[in-house]
């Protein structure tokens, strides 16, 4: 068969071949890249510039912001260019640029919502412990180990899912380089690719079992709280984490664990954008639609910019 892992581009798959729904892809792709862009760069000015923002919850949901903005920039802009001018290739480096850094801020984002729900969970269920649990420097070093998990992740699939050639046509079926998609291409079974896929699941999953814990400890604190306003804002702010939170891992568990169809399905790109597209933008509303205090910081700002005239 014909190895073309040195060749100049892979052929990524479309929602549809005809230009009309190509358009209307396009313009929905672009109006969701736009509102998490806006949405997440917000939080990040507001975080940024508000004093009283300056906490290890929002030093955490910065960080959460800017790698939900590289998250959906390293697939969604391609996706649009492709479908506005009606192609769907992407070079070789692009396409192991794009496995790279989806895993270095998939992971790092896994692990870090699983430090914010640590974060809730001191501070709800240890009040008095917050302060020396949840030190500048400890929340230093726990952002940092996410970044560097991801790191070692993304260089481990990488490595893994490029060492073996590649054969026959080269088309991806999906709307960017996905691994299990690219594993359907390879000459032989590559067993090491899949091991790194195996331990990544298991960690996803470990992560995920600690942050049910921390919200199950949560929510058995919120309702001993004596007070309904207390309730209430704890739950407006966990549930709809939590909701989101499990969408992202449930549909990359079902994308990556799921065999693959030996024909192109539209199912892949529908579960794809669930842990692509959807966190990405549903992240900015839950934190600061639904934030008071991101909601007063945002006044501030505004007044700032905006002096009342003489």
């Amino acid at each position: 068969m014909d190895n073309f892992t040195s060749r100049s581009t892979f052929l990524l798959m479309g929602f549809s071949h005809i230009r009309e729904l190509q358009i209307l892809h396009a313009m929905l792709f672009l109006m969701a890249y736009l509102a998490a862009l806006l949405g997440n760069l917000l939080i990040i000015t507001l975080i940024t510039k508000d004093q009283g923002l300056h906490t290890p919850m929002y030093f955490f949901l910065k960080n959460l912001s800017f790698l939900d903005l590289c998250l959906i920039s390293i697939t969604v802009p391609k996706s649009i260019a492709n479908s506005l001018m009606n192609r769907n290739t992407i070079s070789f480096p692009g396409c192991v640029a794009q496995v790279f850094f989806f895993f270095l801020l998939a992971t790092t984002e896994v692990a870090l919502l699983t430090v914010m729900s640590y974060d809730r969970y001191v501070a709800i269920c240890h009040p008095l412990r917050y302060e020396s649990l949840m030190s500048p420097g400890a929340c230093v070093q726990m952002a940092a180990s996410s970044w560097v998990s991801g790191g070692l992740n993304a260089v481990l699939h990488t490595a893994a899912t490029f060492s073996v050639p590649m054969c026959g046509p080269p088309d991806v079926h999906q709307f960017f380089c996905d691994i299990p998609q690219l594993l359907a291409l390879a000459c032989s079974y590559n067993v090491g690719e899949l091991v790194v896929i195996g331990l990544s699941l298991l960690l996803d999953f470990a992560c995920f079992v600690l942050m049910d814990i921390s919200y199950l400890r949560i929510f058995s604190a919120v309702l001993r709280m004596p007070s309904a306003v207390g309730r209430s804002k704890a739950f407006s702010t966990c549930l709809p984490h939590l909701l989101v939170v499990t969408l992202f891992l449930s549909s990359g568990f079902f994308a990556y664990l799921r065999p693959l169809p030996k024909s192109p399905s539209v199912l892949d790109l529908l579960v794809s954008v669930f842990y692509t597209l959807v966190p990405p933008t549903m992240n900015p509303l839950i934190y600061s639609l639904r934030n008071k205090d991101m909601k007063v910081a945002l006044r501030r700002l505004l007044v700032n910019r905006c002096p009342p005239s003489s």
